[in-house]
């Protein structure tokens, strides 16, 4: 199946925000486009039915399909992986996914469409970024880069596919500002890293497929993924000034690029589509610095390959560097007639100017002029200190750098925050790393400035001699001292404080500004009797002041100010074997009451969720304890609803969290409802590591909604930043007075093992079975599985396979909506013959009805399908 772009997503309805561009280059360009969905969405919520699990992905993986068929996208490869819940850890995500295994498949999918744009999410390590969209990004790269590689995965060549390089990859979306409106594109688009180079298309651009703009159809589209709660979405505006654009950033291009304010079409210039008098389509121009930092007054090599296109040679010409203003490149340099596939390399020196601020990006492009027709390619530099300290990054942070290092995108990392956090009148701990760019040795001293109301010692750092490329590391104290600030995003500038490190040596000073976020702090006092576990506080019971869980972190209203809508109060007591929690929440109005039989995702409604990190140090929620606390189910009277979500082990808690209890006290009918208490006794063997009693982590959110439509309107909490219940670092810090540490002993997360998958899927294998990309991308079998014959009798039909090798096949009948009947064979090599029993058959052939016949087929791992109509 040979694509033009393809989109490269983790969950069905990634690829929605983007499908307005996707559409039009489909009806105006003619492109032919795909999606990769790593996973089905299983592991997501339900707002249309009881469906989880298997059942939920495909039922996803059909909306999926609606939606972008609208876009005129018609191949959609779910590649099987496990959605197991909300987390924003890319090396979760890659783990559970199985690594390589999964990037191997994704390989096999870009080899066996051939796509020349791929469209991905965002890869880096942002804020806030979803773990499962980053890693499925991360893969696309990889993918991006290998696939091209016949020494990546070459037991693909094996099975018939051969090695594919794509020319370009974007990401949807962008980090800067930009207009709106039907000269938006051609008003340019303002990043916040200079060095990005943003491409736009228009929504508003009318289709006449549709007979609207391209905007609503986008709407109609988002509406389709009902099941995610989106059927309930503001439609975009109908004023063409409002209307916005589809912004793409380039992460990486090996073909000429055009100027991103000419057109809705741009990014695919070059790759996709021609560029109008430009140099033969297919011509290849590859930029590769030295490296991404360049030190003030040091030279060093830009590397670049130009390829002539299979078709076509290219004339002799000239190969000219353009530098930022304020470098300095090389002459110009002389091209080599080429033959077609010819190869031809030069190196440029480029040299970033003493004068310029360390920490400066630009990008560096190179014109190659073949005869008449002309080329231009640029790439991503930045100017950097001879010495430059920044703090050690959080664990995951760490692990993407080093990613973008082993694979040469380092300027991946331009918009990855610098984070840490210091509890309420405490004091931590922080590693500064100072690192030479320069190549020579260096020595120097590092500043390091934090805002009033913190204090860091010491303040000045000494650097002796450190060799080119190398670090050193050294420990400060950072101590919160005004126990007056307020925390979390209750502050200004939602609860980011800047730290400034700055780096001097001889030649010159680099300065960086990192976040510090303040996180809560509270002293917990020994119960001295166990709490009744009641829904009902008694002062004896929870001694000590109460906890604030009333600032907003999501809704209504600016982050951290208190919410006029729901507030709460929540009471944190313990003894030798548990933690006692009780939340006292003000409420106005009752939201939805879910089914009894739908005890789970507590966020589509009132819930209270309670969050514990027993030593402090969790690197991701999986590591954590999450409850989520619904105060009925049912009706008002109903029981509670408790289960464990995206934490070490989920689901209801009679299976999760064996001896954990939950009570609650509320109004029995809605008229007299004024709110709720939830009561909680989490016993200490349930949570994922033993508790550190000076450093336990701790946070307890509040969800508020005031429909019946399972969505929430507000978010309050204790602990409140973007983010915040996927970042166990953030969560507040709580000292057990009283209690031992009884030392470290994690516990193995359990994460959910059933992902739906494709040989269950009749769209899927009706797909497979047309264009021939194995099912999940997995390998395919030595020869496909074939459907010799249909026919029907009465309620009867007969079909004969011939099998290529001894295999399980799942064979269905398939309406075009439903599975009317399904059974599993075991398939010997050759013929085989499978009778199904389908009620009212002749019926539903003389109404018209359009029935398929498909099978999945399984030989030790190897996969094939087919299908045929039923007439």
């Amino acid at each position: 199946m040979k694509l033009d772009v393809l989109f490269i997503g983790a969950h069905p309805d990634d690829e929605a925000g983007t499908l307005a561009a996707l559409g039009q280059w489909n009806e105006l360009h003619g492109m032919k486009v795909g999606v990769i969905t790593a996973t089905r969405g299983e592991g997501g919520g339900n707002a249309v039915g009881l469906e989880e699990g298997p059942p939920l992905g495909l039922l996803r993986e059909s909306e999926e399909r609606d939606a972008v068929h609208l876009a005129g996208i018609e191949h959609v490869y779910n590649l099987d992986a496990l959605d197991f819940f909300y987390t924003a850890s890319a090396p979760l995500s890659r783990e559970v996914w199985g690594g390589d295994e999964l990037l191997g498949r994704v390989v096999r999918v870009v080899r066996a469409t051939r796509p020349e744009v791929i469209v991905t999410m965002n890869p880096s390590a942002v804020e806030g970024n979803h773990g499962n969209h980053q890693q499925a990004a991360m893969y696309a790269l990889e993918a991006y880069l290998s696939a091209g590689d016949p020494e990546a995965f070459p037991e693909h060549l094996e099975e018939g596919f051969a090695p594919w390089t794509p020319d370009r990859i974007l990401r949807s979306g962008a980090n800067g500002t930009g207009p709106k409106g039907p000269d938006a594109v051609a008003g340019g688009y303002t990043p916040t890293v200079a060095s990005d180079l943003v491409f736009g298309a228009w929504d508003g651009t009318e289709s006449a497929r549709h007979g609207k703009r391209w905007s609503a159809v986008k709407d109609e589209a988002m509406w389709t993924y009902a099941s995610q709660g989106w059927a309930e979405r503001a439609a975009s505006p109908s004023a063409p000034a409002d209307i916005g654009v589809t912004w793409l950033t380039v992460l990486h291009s090996r073909t000429p690029l055009v100027d991103p304010t000419s057109g809705d079409d741009a990014a695919l210039r070059g790759a996709a589509l021609e560029i109008e008098g430009g140099l033969p389509h297919g011509t290849r121009i590859s930029i590769d610095p030295e490296r991404y930092e360049f030190v003030g007054g040091e030279p060093r090599a830009l590397w670049v390959t130009v390829t002539a296109p299979d078709g076509a040679g290219l004339e002799a010409g000239s190969l000219a560097l353009t530098a930022p203003e304020g470098w300095q490149g090389g002459a110009e340099q002389p091209l080599p007639a080429l033959a077609a596939g010819a190869t031809h390399e030069a190196t440029f020196e480029l040299t970033a100017g003493a004068g310029l601020t360390a920490g400066e990006t630009a990008r560096v492009s190179v014109t190659v002029t073949s005869g008449v027709m002309t080329g231009t390619n640029s790439a991503p530099v930045r100017v950097g200190g001879a010495l430059e300290s920044t703090i050690a990054p959080l664990e995951e942070i760490g692990e993407f750098r080093d990613w973008t290092q082993e694979l040469g995108i380092t300027q991946l990392d331009a918009l990855v925050p610098e984070l840490f956090a210091v509890g309420q009148g405490r004091t931590r701990e922080l590693e500064i790393i100072t690192r030479n760019l320069s190549s020579e040795a260096r020595g120097g001293t590092v500043e390091i400035t934090v805002p009033d109301g913190f204090e860091v010692s010491p303040a000045q750092l000494e650097i002796a001699s450190v060799g080119p490329g190398e670090e050193v590391t050294h420990t400060v104290e950072v101590t919160s001292t005004d126990a007056s600030l307020p925390a979390a995003n209750r502050s200004e500038d939602a609860g980011s404080w800047p730290v400034t490190i700055r780096a001097e040596s001889e030649s010159s000073a680099a300065e960086r500004t990192v976040t510090m976020n303040l996180v809560p702090s509270f002293s917990a006092q020994r119960a001295t009797a166990a709490p009744s576990i009641d829904g009902i506080r008694d002062e004896e019971e929870y001694p000590g002041d109460a906890i604030p869980v009333d600032a907003i972190w999501e809704g209504a209203g600016d982050p951290g100010d208190t919410s006029e809508s729901v507030t709460g109060q929540a009471w944190l007591t313990f003894d030798d074997e548990n933690l006692y929690v009780l939340v006292s929440v003000t409420d106005d109005v009752r939201g939805t009451i879910l089914p009894i039989d739908d005890n789970k995702r507590q966020r589509r409604t009132d819930s209270v969720e309670i969050y514990v990190d027993p030593r402090g140090t969790a690197a991701n929620t999986a590591q954590t304890f999450i409850a989520g606390i619904m105060p009925s189910l049912g009706s008002m009277t109903g029981p509670v609803g408790a289960g464990r979500d995206r934490d070490n082990h989920q689901g209801e808690i009679a299976e999760t969290a064996p001896g954990m209890e939950v009570a609650v006290t509320m109004a029995e009918t809605e008229e007299e409802y004024s709110g709720y208490d939830i009561e909680a006794k989490i016993p200490f063997d349930v949570l994922p590591d033993g508790i550190d009693p000076a450093h336990m982590g701790f946070n307890v959110l509040i969800n508020d909604s005031d429909t019946q439509n399972q969505t929430v309107q507000v978010r309050v909490g204790w602990s409140t930043f973007r983010g915040v219940r996927a970042d166990p670092w953030r969560w507040g810090l709580v000292t057990l007075d009283g209690l031992e540490d009884a030392g470290s002993e994690p516990k193995e997360p359990i994460v959910p093992s059933t992902a739906a998958l494709s040989v269950d899927s009749p769209e899927s294998i009706l797909q497979s079975a047309g264009d021939k990309v194995p099912l999940g991308g997995h390998s395919p079998t030595d020869g496909f599985l074939e459907i010799s014959s249909v026919s029907t009798k009465k309620d009867r039909i007969t079909v004969v396979f011939e099998a290529p090798v001894k295999g399980t096949a799942k064979v269905m009948v398939w309406d075009g909506e439903q599975v009317l009947v399904e059974m599993e064979r075991t398939m010997p090599a050759g013929e085989r013959r499978v009778n199904l029993k389908v009620d009212g058959l002749a019926q539903l052939l003389a109404d018209g009805a359009e029935l398929h016949v498909v099978a999945s087929f399984d030989a030790d791992g190897k996969v094939s399908a087919a299908a045929a109509p039923v007439r």
